[in-house]
């Protein structure tokens, strides 16, 4: 078994060289899934499951060509990442950030597919985005690339084809842009984008729903072990939408938040965060730092992480790979009970590792931070029988959802310690329908 997982990571690492964050994805899932194939389905080899599932159906890369204030001429280059169609259209967001490459986007693409899955919703797994940078960006010039981005992907997507989001860097602003650009290259009014405003095809909760489904799952973590999040300190990284409603909803649960970060250092409130502070911050942007004028009772750490705060959970909201070895032992020491990830992948390998070997309760992306997709899944199914649900009807169905993901990572996580495996469960949960899928419509 040692030797079938270390020749078939090799062999796919040999086809993805210089794409380190889609090999970690890899490894992280295959470590897993390989042992329960060896034990459950070893037909499942035969038919080059791992191999298929590795590698995307379609990655479409393209030049952005836009105008700026200046009238001078700017390129860009695009992304869609098709992973696997399996188990419905493909699904996943738009990120733009100077960032983007292929190996952030294939990685997101591939947790995308088995977090689609733990969802029970009908829904393939995809991610694109571009290195352009809204930051600093007129309304105008973001008008403009968005609809030259869009004159390209539109060839590419639809609503039983492709459905993409948002991510960072894509908000609202951004997804009217695109979908208007689509309507009007397509002259077809259809649910091609979710995230769109409430007024023509939105879903309630959807730019609270991935901050609110992980506190869900989290409160779902605590109860399985009979404990409560009432009266618990929340260490949370990151300060935007997933960072500020998970932070209000920890606040509506009864537990004291005392961090929220970006990427200039962190913000610290040992007084604890209340709704007032929260709309405050809201209003600052980038500058968290400004913060420590009004309530003076809080410090800023420029350059500085969260995680040398204690607290009893700690909620990583911000990027990949931002929690380290050293972040994790700091938590461990500090006496923390529970990590989840708010973000895609925020965890490194080695954090995760201590975090099992210390029976720190840990709840991985792809299952606890699948309310933003289960949302947007709920949107495509408004917009396909032309009705809008109630802000709380959708809470509700995300509730729902999240207690089913984590009842998928308890069946599948078995573990030899009263810590169930979560990250184990979510794998192999995720993986199994859509290999099952796979199987079904034919090997080639």
């Amino acid at each position: 078994m040692i030797n079938t997982y270390k020749s078939m990571l090799h062999s796919i690492a040999e086809r993805n060289q210089h794409q380190p964050e889609f090999l970690q994805a890899v490894d992280e899932v295959m470590e897993d899934v390989i042992p329960y194939m060896q034990e459950n389905h070893q037909d499942w080899f035969q038919a080059k499951i791992v191999e298929r599932i590795t590698e995307p159906e379609r990655v479409v890369s393209f030049r952005v060509v836009w105008l700026d204030d200046k009238q001078e001429v700017q390129v860009n280059r695009g992304y869609r990442v098709q992973m696997n169609s399996a188990i419905g259209p493909y699904k996943g967001g738009l990120r733009f950030s100077p960032t983007v490459n292929l190996s952030i986007l294939k990685f997101l693409a591939f947790e995308q597919v088995f977090k689609n899955s733990l969802t029970g919703l009908p829904l393939g797994g995809g991610k694109g985005g571009s290195d352009f940078n809204p930051k600093g960006k007129s309304d105008n010039e973001i008008m403009r690339f968005c609809q030259s981005f869009m004159t390209e992907l539109h060839r590419h997507i639809g609503s039983d084809t492709d459905v993409p989001a948002g991510d960072i860097g894509v908000g609202g602003r951004e997804i009217g842009f695109l979908f208007g650009q689509y309507k009007r290259l397509r002259n077809h009014f259809t649910g091609v984008l979710t995230g769109k405003d409430t007024a023509w095809g939105g879903s309630y909760i959807r730019p609270e729903a991935t901050g609110y489904g992980l506190l869900y799952f989290v409160q779902e973590m605590l109860s399985h072990q009979k404990k409560d999040i009432s009266g618990l300190v929340v260490c949370i990284s990151g300060a935007g939408n997933v960072a500020q409603y998970a932070a209000e909803k920890s606040l509506e649960m009864g537990a004291k938040v005392i961090t929220l970060s970006n990427s200039s250092g962190t913000l610290h409130d040992k007084d604890g965060f209340d709704a007032e502070k929260l709309a405050y911050i809201a209003t600052l942007g980038r500058e968290l730092d400004k913060y420590t004028a009004k309530y003076t009772n809080a410090t800023f750490h420029a350059d500085e992480k969260p995680w040398q705060f204690a607290c009893d959970i700690a909620l990583p909201c911000a990027t990949q790979n931002e929690l380290d070895a050293n972040d994790a032992e700091r938590l461990i020491k500090s006496g923390c009970i529970l990590v989840a990830e708010g973000a895609n992948m925020p965890s490194t390998a080695k954090a995760i590792q201590l975090f099992r070997e210390n029976e720190v309760l840990f709840g991985p992306a792809k299952a606890a931070n699948a309310g933003g997709v289960a949302v947007s899944g709920l949107e495509m199914s408004q917009n396909a029988i032309g009705q809008s649900w109630s802000r709380e009807e959708v809470d509700e169905r995300l509730k729902q959802i999240m207690q089913d993901i984590h009842q998928t990572c308890i069946t599948y996580g078995n573990s030899k310690t009263s810590i169930p495996n979560y990250l184990k469960g979510a794998n192999i949960g995720g993986f199994i329908k859509v290999a099952a899928a796979m199987m079904d419509q034919g090997a080639v």
